[in-house]
């Protein structure tokens, strides 16, 4: 194991949720924030789950579910990090709520620990620049399912220290996780290729070129895509998938970024996909079904 032993995460949410399964379950010591224990609680529901179906798939045995579970210990108060290691933030994709963050933890942690944020998109440099140790702060972005996806993307910010960098590579290692250095451009390298080509599958419906479902089998049969990337938008989040267009548009200054109108109104209408039941695929019946 490397010499990070206990880990702290910021959000039970989609993101963090998963960073604290795959953590815990490498054998670390986990403790688990969010605002509410409503929160904690839905975040362990889903961690729970995902355990039990590796039992039933005979991945796991009971032991070793009881084991991670026993590794998360939650909480709602920042001061619990104070004997973290490593703490990742897995809040929501906003800078001014991940400052915010940092301003609360940094107080609390020892002064060895390390900091990493799983953004997906926003600036390392300019992140790092909010806390109190620049050189130990870097990015972890992890991909979503967490537990099934091998890839990590680990971004440095321009004070990164080699031996933070060090540090966490060898974390996610542990972790069983594939990690890949990127540089600290907007989106990073998968985001970077992955959200315009969603976003030019938006405007291909946009314009009335094909329709959800056309468009959908036309990339998963076509390119031999596992989901066809509206499909996928709505795995994501349309509201992650916009805020991710916009560090691009904003961050390059190219129009080829320019968020499609039709995600910006989908966005504006509450219609963020799964999560909310409605996307590009209304998800309120047994099986989804194309909106347009």
């Amino acid at each position: 194991m490397t010499a990070i032993q206990k880990i702290g995460v910021i959000g039970a949410g989609q993101m963090g949720n998963g960073i604290a399964h795959v953590c815990a379950a490498s054998g670390f010591d986990v403790v688990l924030l969010d605002i509410s224990d409503e929160a904690l609680k839905k975040g362990l529901g889903v961690i729970e789950k995902n355990l039990g179906r590796a039992v039933s798939k005979g991945k796991l045995t009971e032991a070793d579910k009881a084991a991670t579970l026993s590794r998360i210990k939650t909480t709602t108060a920042y001061a619990d990090f104070g004997d973290s290691d490593l703490v990742i933030e897995a809040a929501t994709e906003d800078e001014k709520v991940k400052r915010l963050i940092f301003q609360q933890l940094c107080p609390v942690l020892k002064p060895e620990a390390h900091i990493a944020s799983n953004t997906s998109s926003l600036s390392i440099t300019r992140l790092g620049a909010a806390t109190d140790r620049p050189a130990k702060f870097m990015g972890m972005h992890f991909m979503n399912p967490v537990p099934v996806m091998q890839l990590v993307e680990l971004i440095r910010g321009i004070a990164t220290s080699e031996e933070t960098f060090s540090l966490v590579r060898d974390m996610t290692l542990t972790l069983k996780k594939q990690p890949v250095s990127a540089e600290d451009f907007p989106a990073f390298i998968v985001n970077r290729i992955l959200l315009p080509m969603i976003n030019e599958a938006v405007y291909t419906l946009y314009e009335g070129v094909g329709s959800v479902t056309c468009i959908d089998t036309a990339m998963k049969l076509g390119a031999n895509h596992p989901m066809g990337p509206l499909e996928l938008a709505d795995f994501i989040g349309l509201d992650v998938c916009l805020a991710v267009m916009q560090v691009l548009h904003e961050g390059l200054a190219d129009s080829k970024y320019r968020p499609c109108p039709l995600l910006v109104k989908y966005v504006e209408a509450g219609w963020l996909g799964r999560k909310t039941g409605r996307g590009f695929y209304d998800y309120t019946g047994e099986t989804p079904v194309p909106t347009r």
